[in-house]
């Protein structure tokens, strides 16, 4: 193999070895697709613009149960052979070290899921009458070709062309809205860099509300005979937002919007400005409201801050589990000490052979990854204190902002901000498999007010 070709192939997480690829970044992607529901069609035409790291005699993109007809490489055909969810482009010219360059796929089939081992099927999926996108944490290039890391984020451009009967919801700011010779054309445009798997398309008959928000603008996309549920259980998102700024710092993008299908999901879902939620999770009464302020919360950490590994996904998983206690107590519904020590209780009675600085491929979305994630954080809470542990938090958002970040990167500003090694303590909590005693309780932020540091 030539230098230029090293890790050109494949650069994948430890995690996810087949997905991603080595020798360029991503800075922008257009989508033109269009979708044949009757027919599970779709036709897609992805421009990428990519920024060489090294030399490329070839280099590849992620793409799975898709076929490609045409690719060109700065305006030129280039060749391309599929294989094993790899897309393996030579261009005619090597493309030199430092350099951007366009890349144009034209591409088409059946879109469905991939099916995996540990996490079942991701990615494009039917319903039965619409499409799910749910990409975490490898579905992605089931609907476009990308270099699928959650290290590299780009700007996005989505353009949806499909029958005129449904509603298109997908990442960022609607651009344009129109029929055109009895087909729907939808525009998309997310500004802020965007890990493939944060980018969401959903289809189907929907209503739009708008949700009243302080600076960002929100909607919620619902089957029209679930509006009073829907109603009762998102009215309290406007206050969530509150206090999740309050806690973490202000919202990191312009939009928030929701979408709940007609279908039963078995989990809800977030993607960057966007999350989804099935019928069964809306009941009228506030039931899964733990779950909306979960999902709401993946904004700050996992969309914005995004993971530069998925070894590192309880600071996704975690922190959010955490702010839904935070809103717990917000809400008046339990003291957050309360709540973490019933969890902490709960967790001792389970089996302690996660590691949840590196809890493997299998184990990254387990529960107790969750749970000790949050127990973490409350640990460190009760360590630091509140007016210490929210100015890091703050700071975490504010410094990383849009950026990727590693579990080191937050154990080193804990160190900066608070001026204490902890190093002993993060190894006990996050790479030992024995679930440590919390330290014991102290007086926290008013459960009106979580999070606000005191003046």
């Amino acid at each position: 193999m030539h230098a230029s070709e090293i890790g050109a192939d494949s650069a994948g997480d430890a995690y996810l070895p087949q997905s991603g690829n080595g020798g360029y970044r991503t800075v922008s992607i257009a989508l033109s697709l269009r979708y044949r529901i009757a027919r599970n069609r779709l036709d897609g035409t992805a421009e990428l613009l990519l920024h060489s790291s090294q030399r490329l005699a070839r280099f590849s993109l992620d793409l799975v149960g898709l076929s490609a007809s045409v690719v060109r490489v700065e305006g030129r055909r280039a060749d391309f052979r599929q294989v094993q969810g790899k897309l393996r482009i030579t261009p005619e010219r090597p493309i030199e070290a430092g350099t951007e360059f366009l890349v144009v796929v034209e591409y088409g089939g059946a879109p469905k899921p991939r099916r995996t081992r540990a996490w079942g099927a991701i990615g494009w999926e039917e319903l039965a009458d619409g499409v799910l996108v749910a990409s975490q944490p490898s579905g992605a290039p089931t609907w476009f070709p990308c270099n699928d890391h959650p290290f590299d984020k780009a700007s996005y451009r989505i353009r949806v062309e499909t029958d005129a009967a449904y509603t298109v919801v997908a990442n960022g700011e609607l651009e344009d809205q129109r029929v055109v010779s009895g087909q729907g054309v939808w525009v998309y445009v997310q500004r802020e860099p965007t890990a493939s798997y944060l980018v969401m398309l959903q289809i189907g008959r929907y209503v739009k509300q708008p949700l009243v928000f302080d600076g960002a603008e929100g909607a919620v996309y619902f089957p029209r005979p679930l509006e009073r549920r829907v109603a009762a259980d998102f009215a309290p998102v406007p206050r969530m937002l509150a206090t999740f700024e309050a806690a973490f710092g202000p919202y990191p993008f312009e939009r928030y919007a929701v979408v709940v299908t007609a279908d039963a999901l078995e989990i809800p879902l977030e993607a960057q400005g966007l999350a989804v939620f099935g019928a069964n999770h809306i009941d009228g009464h506030g039931g899964e409201e733990r779950l909306i302020a979960h999902e709401l919360a993946h904004q700050w950490f996992g969309n914005s801050v995004g993971l530069a590994r998925w070894q590192d996904i309880w600071l996704n998983e975690g922190f959010c589990c955490y702010a839904e206690w935070l809103w717990a107590d917000a809400s008046g519904a339990a003291p957050i000490d309360r709540i973490a020590r019933e969890h902490h209780a709960r967790l001792s009675r389970l089996p302690e052979d996660l590691l949840i600085g590196d809890p493997g491929a299998a184990g990254m979305f387990d529960d107790r990854l969750y749970k000790r994630g949050a127990l973490t954080l409350h640990a460190l809470r009760l360590l630091v204190g509140d007016d210490a542990f929210f100015a890091v938090l703050r700071e975490w958002t504010t410094r990383h902002r849009h950026a990727t970040a590693t579990t080191a990167d937050f154990i080193a500003l804990v160190s900066e901000l608070t001026g204490r090694r902890l190093g002993t303590f993060f190894e006990t909590w996050l790479h030992r498999p024995e679930l440590p005693p919390l330290p014991p309780a102290a007086p926290l932020s008013p459960a009106a007010e979580p999070g606000r540091p005191r003046r």
